[in-house]
Formats: structure tokens, C-alpha cells, sequence
């Protein structure tokens, strides 16, 4: 093959797989920014006590996380809920909370605007934030 045509199957393949990438990045392939709200979370279990590792985490997520993505990441009206699918760790990696926290995001998901970096919290915290996301996430049989 030559170089010409070899470059052009390559550009193919990347905007290819680049428009699947994007497609994928939300809910059911749709633009979800038309969402208004967000959807019905997935119940934590009652029945399940929050082990003493990630304790911390919890305090840190309240403090820093629970006015816009609720108690229990379960959303408000502000800010979409954390226990949900899309924000499962096969789609939202744990560095996609910790560049959230750092550089705050644009809107894609959702319609509730722009998150804003959040200040006074540092990659160790989130880390610790990230724990406790991920415990109610498997509670609520996520992943």
C-alpha cells in the first residue's frame, strides 16, 4: 500500500472510532445534554453499613459533593447523581473525578452546566471521595 492511501485509512479508523467514542458518552447514544433533569437513580441499600475505611470519605463528600450531586451522590436539582450508570467506573475512571475535582468539566451528560473546579480539595481527598462514589455504586449493584 502506499503511503497516501495508508495515511487515509488511518484518519478513516481514528474519526471513525472517535465518533463511536462520542456516541457511547452518553446514556443511550443520544445527545443526554437534552435532559433537563436527571434520570432516576438506583437505590443504595439500607441495609449495609458504611465501613470505617471510608468514613472519611463520606465526611469529604458531604462537605464538598452533597449541595449539587445529593446525599448518597443521588443528584438534586443542581447537579446530576453519581450513583448511576454513566458514572460507573468502566465509563467515568476514577481520573475522570480526579480532573473534575481539579479542572471542573464541561456540561455533556447533562443540562445542569458546567461543574466547576472545586476548591480547598486536593487529589488525596478525592481519592477518599472516589472510595465512597464507588461503595455506594457497588451497593446499588452498579458494577
Amino acid at each position: 500500500m502506499n503511503g497516501w492511501v495508508e495515511g487515509h485509512m488511518t484518519k478513516t479508523i481514528i474519526i471513525g472510532l472517535s465518533c463511536l467514542w462520542f456516541l457511547g458518552c452518553s446514556e443511550d447514544g443520544s445527545n443526554a445534554e437534552s435532559s433537563p433533569v436527571a434520570s432516576p437513580t438506583i437505590q443504595v441499600a439500607a441495609d449495609q453499613s458504611l465501613p470505617a475505611d471510608l468514613q472519611e470519605g463520606e465526611t469529604k463528600f458531604n462537605s464538598f459533593c452533597s449541595r449539587c450531586h445529593g446525599p448518597q451522590g443521588q443528584g438534586t436539582n443542581s447537579g446530576p447523581p453519581l450513583v448511576h450508570k454513566i458514572y460507573e467506573p468502566n465509563h467515568h475512571a476514577d481520573m475522570a473525578f480526579q480532573r473534575a475535582a481539579a479542572q471542573g468539566v464541561r456540561a455533556h451528560h447533562w443540562k445542569f452546566g458546567n461543574m466547576p473546579k472545586i476548591d480547598g480539595v486536593g487529589p488525596e481527598d478525592v481519592t477518599q471521595i472516589i472510595g465512597y462514589v464507588r461503595w455506594l455504586q457497588r451497593q446499588a449493584g452498579l458494577f
